[in-house]
């Protein structure tokens, strides 16, 4: 009877491991679910993601808290959250940087192997620029002064390793220039060192944009697509570098997650895409949506990893 009753409880305890992961995923989310952002609030992706985040939660029934953690070239966030549970509840922005600071320096975590790659959403128009009273009427005339005053012109970003930073350390190697780079936690800190002084020009995403509509900068360049406010502003590409800052972003989890909670998170911000507000403030801050399903993102990450590797090799980037 004794035995009788053991085996009961082994079968029972088996039954309870195989159904316990389908059931879950059956009833997730149950409570909030919390999205940490690498960079600081009041910057473009911040405030994308939020967006981004409240129409998700209508579709999804649970509330999404973001949550901010910029440092380390905007990959604090996603390395955090690589070590929370794989339970769907602790998410967070990816970019690219992840995927090229493994190359750069010694990091505790495999960005291939300890993420989930959920979605990507959108991608930046970035580009160069400088005060409205500056000098330089065109990138060519930036350049020039560039390499007559050697590291005596600086530059903003959002933090050494980025794809900014990356790029115009390509344009500096193939152009034999001298610069100083100057980086910041954020797009307004930034935007803000070039409005005061401190810098000549700044290198990014669209946190400028306001600034030249303004009248108080000017765009030199466009460093990934064509920016469709400014399309008289050349790419890089079409000034010939074969360059591009082009980096897609987006969100994912910790490895291990239930391939139905995955799927829940995927359709959740992808119909939250189509959100007129999350468009809006695509729109405002110089990004278009870039939409990559799990298998096409997660397949994206792996291809990308190597060209960081090479890209890191030949300019010998270092945090």
């Amino acid at each position: 009877m004794i035995v009788h009753t053991r085996v009961l409880v082994s079968l029972a305890l088996a039954l309870l491991v195989l159904t316990a992961s389908p059931l879950f995923a059956q009833s997730f989310p149950e409570r909030r679910i919390t999205l940490y952002v690498g960079f600081g609030p009041g910057g473009p992706t911040d405030l994308a993601f939020r967006t981004l985040a409240e129409a998700a939660s209508r579709t999804l029934g649970q509330r999404i808290i973001v949550e901010n953690k910029p440092g380390v070239s905007a990959t604090l966030a996603a390395t955090t959250m690589a070590r929370a549970k794989p339970d769907g509840y602790t998410i967070s922005h990816l970019s690219s940087n992840i995927l090229r600071m493994p190359h750069m320096t010694k990091v505790d975590y495999d960005p291939l192997s300890d993420i989930t790659w959920i979605i990507a959403v959108a991608d930046y128009f970035s580009g160069v620029v400088v005060r409205a009273d500056a000098p330089w009427r065109t990138w060519q005339d930036f350049i020039a002064h560039a390499k007559a005053n050697p590291r005596k012109v600086s530059y903003a970003t959002t933090g050494i390793g980025g794809i900014a930073h990356a790029t115009l350390s390509e344009i500096a190697r193939r152009e034999g220039i001298e610069w100083e780079v100057v980086p910041y936690r954020s797009s307004p800190e930034a935007s803000n060192a070039l409005l005061g002084g401190e810098v000549h020009a700044s290198s990014g995403s669209g946190g400028w944009a306001q600034f030249v509509l303004d009248g108080r900068m000017r765009l030199l360049v466009a460093t990934g697509d064509k920016i469709p406010r400014w399309p008289e502003v050349p790419t890089l590409t079409e000034l010939g570098y074969g360059v591009s800052s082009r980096a897609p972003f987006g969100i994912g989890g910790p490895k291990g997650m239930d391939p139905k909670v995955v799927a829940t998170l995927h359709d959740a911000f992808r119909q939250a895409l189509k959100d007129t507000e999350f468009q809006k403030s695509l729109e405002r801050h110089e990004m278009g949506t870039a939409y990559l399903s799990t298998a096409d993102y997660t397949r994206w990450a792996r291809e990308r990893f190597v060209i960081e590797k090479a890209m890191v090799e030949r300019l010998g980037l270092k945090p």
